[in-house]
């Protein structure tokens, strides 16, 4: 198709346009809901990678031609800050163009108008200058399928007048069919892949599409897990470790399929396309880099991984009834040269942390797609488990360099899970501390969420008697999270792991509404930092699975700063 021969070059130009000086503004409240309904794009609006004097703007037209972004600072779009065309854009190629010479910490609304005079509204906040605390309030979370459409999860989302949103991969299913692609059940080209990314933006059915309004009323940052691709590839392995990237080239990052997905990713997200130099290293050399990190005033900073592109061939699950099995993976994951982040990454991470670090920035936030936790052996060849000593690396740099409030964010289990963080130098070591924690979050809209997963495979494991399932099936809701929380520590204390909770770490932690553990929802986490006592809460908001209704409260907790 004609369409899909743009090249990479042309991408490029449309975002290395001018940079637009505007003028000062006040900061306001955020589009009502009714303005932004108007006359609406086919995956709406987004604006990304903030920073306090510019933003990337990004449209996908319903007809091929320029693409108009006008930015105003007034909600009554009156006083025009801006007006300039984008590249040529299309329905696969969507426009993006980067707005400088912004006011930090200030709102600003844009409209995007195609060359048919179709038209959409958004909104956006700058960071805030690095050089006071103002106060800060985000949400993440990740997980969601097209065939869940509208994603009811994130519908307090849209109001909730957040900073920014991160969306922690598995932005799209391609390995699971769904209405834009019946009857395939793997995209197989950029055409496929573009097609889930741009069903999860669209309305459904009946009209809504919450995560596409959620684009469009706060800036948006993104980075991939595996689905984006397909299901648990290791982009730093060689293409004939799994049957989908076929035997030519050293790693799976150089093949044609992971290629279209990651082309599809980046034209569907408000990023600029950026690549690694010449880092040393074949596997990260020349490749796309997908790391991010932002500095929002003195509150925060977020550090945003890519830990699937360059990752190792995952080891073998151990059995969980056979004490060597798991002694073996335990032994194989300490392997010094086993790598999930690639050097290239986790030395610019280090780095930034100590940077912001020393520029006295409050809480550091490392979101990082998979946990970093321990939750066991089991299944862990997937998470930081298969990849420890690069986790004992970061952890203990976090401790040598005294690194304080550092708060790792992930999703992919599809349910949340809090615990303070440990390390060991090796299999069967004592656990040292490191005063950080993590929360995992999500999903948007998956399947069975967390809890009823680990219950099945504990049930298939013959972990849990069929007496013990019958007894978790009979629990309401918040006595299930319990179960589980229960199951959990089981599973992670005989190893010496912390169990799930910060209510035994020298975390200064007050727990307000429910637990440690909800694991039976769908949902997002919201952070909010306080401008005053730079005190963090978190709060998990979830739905039942397939439920048409607004999230509420699963569990919250307020943590003081170090």
């Amino acid at each position: 198709m004609q369409l899909f021969a743009l090249s990479a070059l042309a991408l490029a130009a449309s975002l290395s346009g001018p940079q637009i000086s505007v003028s000062s503004s006040v900061a306001s409240p955020p589009i009502p809901a009714a303005t932004v309904a108007a006359k609406q794009l086919p995956s709406r609006v987004a604006a990304g990678e903030v920073t306090p004097t510019s933003a990337l703007l990004w449209a996908r037209p319903a007809v091929t031609g320029v693409v108009r972004f006008e930015v105003f600072r007034d909600i009554g779009l009156t006083e025009l800050v801006l007006d300039d065309q984008s590249f040529p854009a299309n329905g696969v190629q969507p426009a993006k163009i980067r707005v400088g010479g912004l006011v930090p910490g200030t709102r600003y609304w844009y409209r995007a108008t195609d060359s048919a005079g179709n038209s959409d509204l958004g909104t956006f906040r700058t960071a805030h200058a690095p050089d006071a605390r103002h106060g800060l309030v985000f949400g993440i979370s990740g997980d969601g399928r097209g065939d869940n459409l509208p994603f009811h999860s994130l519908r307090n989302a849209v109001d909730a007048e957040l900073d920014f949103f991160v969306y922690m991969g598995d932005s799209i299913y391609a390995d699971i069919e769904s209405p834009a692609l019946p009857g395939v059940e793997q995209a197989g080209n950029l055409r496929q892949y573009l097609l889930k990314h741009f069903e999860v933006l669209s309305p459904s059915p009946a009209g809504a599409s919450y995560l596409g309004d959620l684009r469009a009323t706060t800036a948006f940052y993104a980075t991939i897990d595996d689905h984006e691709v397909t299901n648990d590839f290791a982009g730093g392995a060689h293409p004939s470790s799994h049957p989908l990237f076929g035997t030519l080239g050293d790693f799976i990052n150089e093949t044609p399929l992971f290629e279209a997905g990651l082309e599809a990713f980046e034209r569907a997200y408000p990023v600029v396309t950026r690549f690694y130099g010449d880092t040393g290293d074949p596997r990260t050399a020349f490749k796309r880099k997908l790391y991010r990190s932002q500095d929002f005033g003195l509150d925060a900073a977020i550090f945003l991984l890519d830990a699937r592109s360059f990752r190792d061939e995952p080891l073998v699950s151990p059995n969980p009834t056979d004490p060597a099995s798991i002694a073996a993976f335990l032994a194989q994951s300490f392997a010094p040269d086993r790598t999930m982040l690639g050097l290239a990454q986790i030395e610019q991470l280090e780095a930034d942390l100590l940077a912001s670090h020393k520029r006295g920035v409050l809480w550091k936030f490392v979101l990082v797609p998979e946990p970093i936790q321990n939750l066991g052996p089991v299944q862990g060849q997937d998470r930081f488990e298969g990849y420890a000593a690069e986790r004992t690396r970061l952890l203990s740099f976090v401790v040598d360099n005294e690194i304080k409030n550092v708060v790792f964010v992930c999703a992919d289990i599809h349910g949340t899970v809090i615990n303070d963080i440990s390390f060991q130098v090796g299999p069967g070591q004592p656990q040292i501390p490191t005063g950080a924690f993590e929360i995992s979050t999500g999903a948007v809209a998956f399947d069975k969420p967390f809890g009823p997963t680990v219950v099945d495979l504990a049930s298939a494991a013959g972990i849990l008697s069929p007496l013990q399932v019958a007894f978790y099936d009979s629990l309401p809701l918040v006595a299930k999270d319990g179960f589980l929380q229960t199951v959990l520590d089981e599973n992670v204390t005989p190893f010496g792991y912390s169990a799930v909770g910060l209510q035994d770490s020298s975390i200064e932690v007050e727990l307000l509404e429910g637990g440690y553990v909800a694991t039976h929802t769908w949902g997002w986490s919201e952070f909010e930092i306080d401008a005053t006592t730079g005190q963090l809460t978190v709060t998990t908001w979830g739905i039942p699975p397939f439920a048409d209704t607004v999230p509420t409260v699963q569990s919250r907790f307020r943590v003081a700063p170090q």
